[in-house]
């Protein structure tokens, strides 16, 4: 055993308690994922591009809480696999979900800049066929950054641990935190600029101040989607926290955050969209109309 390996040994996470609560999330998220993207699609007035987004990370969220399921089930109960290989295919799929998330809002956010800014110019970038291209684009990016991770041999298996890079090699740590952490937020950050510079210095334009009130709702799908991007990006500021300090009780934290972090975002995302709030109150509420003649029905033939 080199050096390095002793340093990982001797810095073991339990994970005896953390993945398994962390699992728990999962299964919720993946159960409220479901029914969201369940209403858009039997829901024909649903049907949009903004909604095609919205479905897209909705599919990210599955992938990343499916993929972590199946990361700690390898880490708990498929202990007999031991294979470097097979770790490292697990560890690329961990990271492509986790950018996967991340890189979707990316796109929610370049949509809102065609919807809010460059749409009077450019009618295209606001098509159907525009936006498939861009999740198209999107997702071979999704594929292709974390592509070292098994191109590589910086992941390999670990008793008891999951198949993440380990810190003794640096540089692939400074890609990870560069690809799949700052580039996504700077992105995101620099399109918000974007947005708002315009629409801040627009007050003395009456042209633009009337194309801004036409526009009213892209601002309000625009500031849905911060508000959840803001509830998921505070579930990993544990694990960026870890990446920085190296201090164990972030990462551990961090396994969980996350996880919840995608619940609360889905819970916050019903919240403020009020046509899918709507769908779910009008479905439950159908769904207890209907039971309660039910139960009626039975207590008179039992009299």
């Amino acid at each position: 055993m080199n050096s390095s390996t002793s340093e990982i040994a001797n810095h073991r996470t339990d994970y005896s308690i953390i993945a398994p609560v962390s699992m728990i999330f999962a299964i919720i998220a993946i159960i409220i994922t479901s029914i969201i993207l369940i209403i858009v699609l039997l829901t024909k007035q649903f049907h949009t591009v903004t909604r095609l987004l919205t479905c897209n990370t909705c599919l990210a969220s599955l992938l990343y809480c499916t993929v972590q399921c199946v990361n700690y089930s390898y880490l708990l109960v498929i202990t007999w696999d031991k294979s470097d290989r097979s770790c490292r295919w697990r560890g690329y799929f961990g990271y492509m979900s986790m950018i996967a998330f991340l890189y979707s809002y990316v796109l929610q956010v370049i949509s809102r800049l065609f919807f809010i800014i460059l749409y009077t110019k450019y009618r295209w970038l606001i098509t159907l066929r525009t936006h498939l291209y861009l999740i198209f684009i999107g997702w071979i990016i999704i594929l292709v950054v974390p592509s070292p991770a098994i191109l590589t041999h910086d992941i390999f298996f670990r008793e008891g641990e999951l198949c993440w890079v380990t810190k003794t090699y640096k540089l692939h740590t400074y890609y990870i935190i560069a690809a799949y952490y700052v580039i996504p937020i700077l992105l995101i950050i620099v399109i918000n600029l974007f947005i708002y510079i315009p629409v801040y210095y627009s007050g003395k334009n009456t042209t633009i101040q009337r194309s801004i009130k036409r526009n009213d709702r892209d601002f309000i799908i625009f500031r849905n989607i911060m508000i959840s991007f803001s509830v998921y990006f505070l579930g990993g500021v544990p694990i960026i926290i870890y990446m920085f300090t190296d201090i164990e009780f972030f990462y551990s934290v961090g396994v969980i955050s996350v996880t919840f972090a995608v619940i609360m975002e889905k819970l916050v995302l019903i919240y403020l969209d009020r046509e899918i709030r709507n769908m779910l109150k009008h479905f439950f509420c159908q769904k207890r109309t209907q039971v309660m003649p039910l139960i009626i029905n039975a207590a008179f033939i039992v009299h």
